[in-house]
């Protein structure tokens, strides 16, 4: 039955190249193979896998390989039929005449994501109960863009979970959907014993007394040196850990506020779970927005501006439209240099833009009138420019500029601030919960040859390609 489930998954990832080669899309080619490639690899890697941590990251890679790949099954699947409804002159029943205009891209990032537990008293004032452990990381899409967070290990010490990386999403569009995806799967404390050597379980066993000696011993004798012990060598489960949706919420535009926000969380896990967490039901994060049109000019060039009440002719500027500003500097190298503009004329929601022609200025015939309102008075700023061609351009971009205030809302206020973040590092060794056996150390050094030699050169051989290949996975991220 596996070898069939195989051949199957085989033929899915060999139809899944051939339609991204058949697009001619070697962006979205290059992503899919990338992502086929570390999934083969996280198989590989939690089959190799001897330690339960190490199995947890492993199996955490390949979950979100998974969900890359289907995101970009979707893609794939949509372009597919754009390109052969495109080919036979037929659009989908539901679909629209699409608008001439469409808002501008943006990035949206989310950070200081927090999620607060709600323990009983007992188990986090009275310290009472089983200690238990639990491994969870949130897994975040926009569109077709799949992040993931690190892997944060939560017991009753903690009064909430805290992720300390941010994420990017580029290319947003004003009616973005930010789904975010609460992932656990309970740390189960490996047995005192497991994968200890002979040498060391037998010391162990001396001190636990003579009837836990006598059977610790028994069950080391069974083995009769073969090696094949589930107590010196642990088979690690087929399926590897197995990671539950505990919890899930969408963040919109609307969410977007340039500080810390409480939203709610939909649980999707009861107490009978065996990765069940007891959440408080909501989380905190950060979210912010920036549209293209409020970090990248959208216009510029030469203006004859005559000022509100200005009697003269008007001042010669070179003028830059970023964001709801009309900046106007002297010469543009001002404006490449970052120094302060002459004066600069809002544009806001408000603005009323007009355009005309004067007769009796024939080097600079064409007019294009701001107006804005501050309260019972209204400001006009009249610009000149010398060609229809010039016109019509500024025309076009204060035309986009307010479709994209209509769409993008209170993120076209003011400029929010996103943070670049830090390089992801691969993930370290996750802590094990103090015992008996943790803290035996062995009094002499492993003996060349001896039967604790080649289970150490196993597991550092395990470790070591364990390391570079999250190693290699962060850092093409």
């Amino acid at each position: 039955m596996q070898d069939r489930l195989r051949i199957l998954e085989d033929l899915n990832m060999l139809y899944i190249r051939q339609m991204a080669l058949s697009l001619e899309d070697t962006e979205l080619q290059r992503k899919l193979d990338h992502e086929i490639r570390m999934r083969e690899g996280a198989c590989k890697l939690l089959a190799a896998c001897s330690q339960r941590e190490q199995a947890l990251e492993a199996t955490k890679s390949l979950l979100v390989c998974n969900s890359r790949i289907l995101s970009y099954m979707g893609e794939l699947q949509r372009r597919k039929e754009a390109q052969v409804l495109g080919k036979t002159g037929r659009r989908p029943s539901d679909s629209v005449q699409p608008p001439e205009r469409s808002p501008c891209r943006g990035r949206v990032c989310i950070s200081d994501l927090r999620i607060p537990l709600m323990w009983k008293d007992t188990e986090y004032f009275k310290n009472k109960g089983d200690l238990h452990r639990w491994a969870v990381f949130l897994l975040l899409q926009l569109g077709e863009q799949i992040q993931d967070t690190e892997m944060v290990l939560v017991d009753r010490t903690l009064t909430d979970i805290s992720f300390q990386n941010n994420a990017i999403f580029a290319e947003a569009g004003p009616d973005f959907e930010l789904r975010l995806e609460l992932y656990g799967a309970c740390v189960e404390e490996e047995g005192a014993l497991a994968g200890a050597p002979k040498r060391l379980a037998t010391k162990l066993s001396s001190s636990l007394g003579r009837s836990s000696g006598k059977r610790v011993r028994a069950s080391l004798d069974s083995a009769g040196g073969s090696g094949n012990s589930p107590i010196l060598l642990p088979t690690p489960a087929v399926g590897g850990p197995r990671y539950h949706l505990l919890a899930h919420t969408t963040l919109t535009l609307a969410a977007v506020q340039d500080g810390f926000r409480t939203h709610d969380l939909t649980l999707t896990s009861h107490e009978e779970n065996p990765a069940w967490l007891p959440l408080y039901g909501s989380m905190c994060c950060r979210l912010v927005a920036q549209p293209l049109c409020m970090t990248q000019p959208t216009a510029s060039g030469t203006l004859r501006v005559q000022q509100a009440g200005e009697l003269q002719s008007g001042t010669l500027v070179h003028g830059v439209l970023k964001g709801t500003n009309l900046f106007c500097y002297w010469r543009s190298e001002d404006a490449d240099s970052g120094q302060e503009p002459l004066f600069t004329i809002l544009i806001n929601k408000e603005t009323r833009v007009r355009a005309g022609e004067l007769e009796q200025a024939p080097e600079w015939p064409f007019t294009l009138s701001i107006s804005n309102r501050y309260g019972d008075d209204e400001v006009t700023n009249t610009l000149q420019v010398q060609s229809r061609d010039a016109l019509q351009s500024w025309m076009e971009a204060l035309w986009q500029l307010f479709l994209d205030m209509s769409q993008w809302k209170h993120c076209c206020d003011e400029v929010m601030k996103i943070e670049t973040p830090a390089p992801r590092k691969p993930p370290q060794a996750l802590a094990k919960q103090g015992s008996l056996y943790h803290e035996m150390v062995l009094s002499e050094p492993v003996a060349s040859g001896g039967p604790c030699e080649g289970l150490l050169l196993q597991n550092n051989a395990i470790s070591a390609e364990i390391r570079a290949l999250l190693s290699s996975y962060y850092s093409d991220r």
